[in-house]
C-alpha cells in the first residue's frame, strides 16, 4: 500500500516536471522562436501560455522594445574634404525574429555591431556628399532623413527595423576649426558686401527714376502754367481792350490807381515827386475830371 503511494506521488511529480519544462510563456514585450536541434520550427508567438517538446526542442526569446545605441562622436569628412565629427544616437528594435536569430545567433551585442557599422557607413555617406554649409544648417532634418532611411534600408535583413536616427552635435575638429571659421566669416562678408551692393544699385536706379519722374512733372506744370498764364493774359488784354473802347477816361484812371497801388503800397516806400506831376492828376483833381 505504501509503495502504491509513493510510486502514485513519483508520477505525479514527475508529470509536473514534464509540464515544467515543456510549458513557456511570452510576454507583451517579447519575441520567442522554438529550436529543434538548432533549426527553427516556430515562431510569431502570441503573448500567453505555449509548449514544446522537453529536452528536444528549446526556446529563444528576445525583447521587442525599442533600444538605443549612443556611441562616441564619428568623425566624417564633408564634400570640401573637411574633417568633422558628428555626435548621433540610433533607436532600434527587433521586428523579426528569424532573420535576427539566423543573422546574429539572437546575440544583440552582435546586432548592435553590424547595425553601428551600418550606421557609420550612412553618416560618411551622406556627409560626404554635402558641404560644411549643407551640413550645419537647415538641410539637417534632410541629412537625418536620409541617412534614416539608408539605414533603415540595409538594416531589414538583419529582422531589426531603425526607429529613430537623430544627429545631436556637428563640429569641427580643433585642427580645422578656426580656418573653417574664418571661411565661413569670409564667405557672410561676400555675401553681405554683394546683397548691399545690389541694394546700392536699387536705390540709385530709384532715385534716378524718381528724378526723372519730378523733372517731366515739373515741366508738365510749368508748360501747363504758362498756357493758363497766357491764356490769363490773353483775356485781361481783351477786357482792358473792351474798357478802353467804352471810356477811355475810366481806362486811364484804373492804370493810374494800379500805379499808385504799385509805387506806394509798401510800408517804408518813400515817393519824391512834384506835386504838380501828371501822376497825381487824379489825386489833385477830386471830381476826377482834368
Amino acid at each position: 500500500m505504501n509503495n502504491s503511494r509513493f510510486t502514485a506521488i513519483v508520477i505525479v511529480g514527475l508529470v509536473f516536471v514534464v509540464i515544467g519544462l515543456s510549458a513557456f510563456t511570452v510576454g507583451e514585450r517579447e519575441l520567442a522562436i522554438k529550436l529543434q536541434v538548432g533549426k527553427v520550427v516556430e515562431a510569431n508567438y502570441e503573448p500567453g501560455l505555449h509548449f514544446k517538446i522537453p529536452v528536444y526542442q528549446s526556446v529563444r526569446k528576445f525583447p521587442s522594445q525599442i533600444l538605443k545605441i549612443d556611441d562616441a562622436p564619428q568623425r566624417v569628412f564633408t564634400l570640401e574634404r573637411t574633417a568633422m565629427t558628428v555626435d548621433y544616437f540610433v533607436k532600434w528594435r527587433i521586428v523579426d525574429e528569424v532573420p535576427f536569430y539566423t543573422s546574429t545567433g539572437g546575440l544583440q551585442d552582435v546586432a548592435m555591431d553590424r547595425l553601428r557599422e551600418i550606421v557609420k557607413n550612412s553618416i560618411v555617406t551622406e556627409f560626404g556628399k554635402r558641404t560644411i554649409q549643407e551640413a550645419i544648417s537647415v538641410e539637417r532634418v534632410e541629412l537625418m532623413r536620409d541617412m534614416l532611411v539608408n539605414a533603415a534600408e540595409t538594416a531589414q535583413g538583419l529582422g531589426i527595423e531603425v526607429v529613430d536616427f537623430r544627429v545631436k552635435q556637428v563640429e569641427f575638429i580643433a585642427e580645422v576649426r578656426n580656418s573653417v571659421y574664418e571661411q565661413m566669416r569670409e564667405e557672410r562678408a561676400r555675401v553681405a558686401a554683394e546683397t548691399r551692393s545690389e541694394g546700392e544699385e536699387a536705390a540709385e536706379l530709384i532715385k534716378s527714376t524718381a528724378d526723372k519722374d519730378r523733372t517731366i512733372l515739373m515741366a508738365n506744370a510749368y508748360r501747363d502754367g504758362q498756357i493758363i498764364r497766357g491764356d490769363g493774359d490773353a483775356q485781361a488784354a481783351e477786357i482792358y481792350a473792351n474798357a478802353y473802347s467804352k471810356d477811355a477816361e475810366f481806362y486811364a484812371f484804373s492804370r493810374s490807381i494800379t500805379a499808385y497801388k504799385k509805387s506806394m503800397g509798401k510800408s517804408g516806400d518813400l515817393l519824391v515827386l512834384d506835386p504838380n506831376n501828371e501822376f497825381f492828376r487824379y489825386l489833385n483833381q477830386s471830381s476826377g475830371e482834368q
